[in-house]
């Protein structure tokens, strides 16, 4: 099952950026960036119905695990910024998603990575159910 064409509608979320969030420059520190990515991959599994502590709690437990990251970091983000977090599921084959993401504020990119995720049940890399593989990839349904 194979969909290299993302989908026409990326998973919005809005993030404020927080004291807590920056280094002492007041700009976002580099790691709270990936924070922000993360909030928003569990966000697109909540909004597909996919929730996490019942696949990981569930007799053929699922986990999601980030197997690779590709970060780059164009614009810096600063204190009380509303950012818009943008995820697209650009493909996905066998036990493996590769998410696009993007931060976005006022229009301007910010941030984009490309997420390798790998469906994990057992300890051992395993194609999610074909009922929650399709959530990923419509057409494949």
């Amino acid at each position: 099952m194979t969909d290299e064409t993302p989908k026409a509608d990326p998973h919005r979320i809005t993030i404020r950026v927080y004291y807590e969030d920056t280094d002492f420059s007041a700009r976002v520190y580099h790691a709270s960036y990936l924070r922000f990515l993360e909030r928003a991959r569990t966000e697109l599994l909540r909004d597909l119905g996919i929730h996490q502590g019942e696949l990981h709690g569930a007799d053929q437990a699922y986990v999601f695990v980030v197997r690779r990251m590709e970060v780059e970091w164009l614009k810096p983000a600063v204190m009380d910024d509303l950012l818009d977090v943008e995820t697209v599921c650009a493909s996905q084959r066998g036990p493996l998603l590769t998410l696009d993401q993007k931060i976005v504020r006022d229009g301007v990119v910010l941030l984009t990575a490309s997420v390798l995720v790998v469906t994990i049940k057992d300890g051992k890399p395993a194609r999610l159910p074909p009922d929650i593989a399709k959530l990923f990839n419509p057409a494949s349904a």
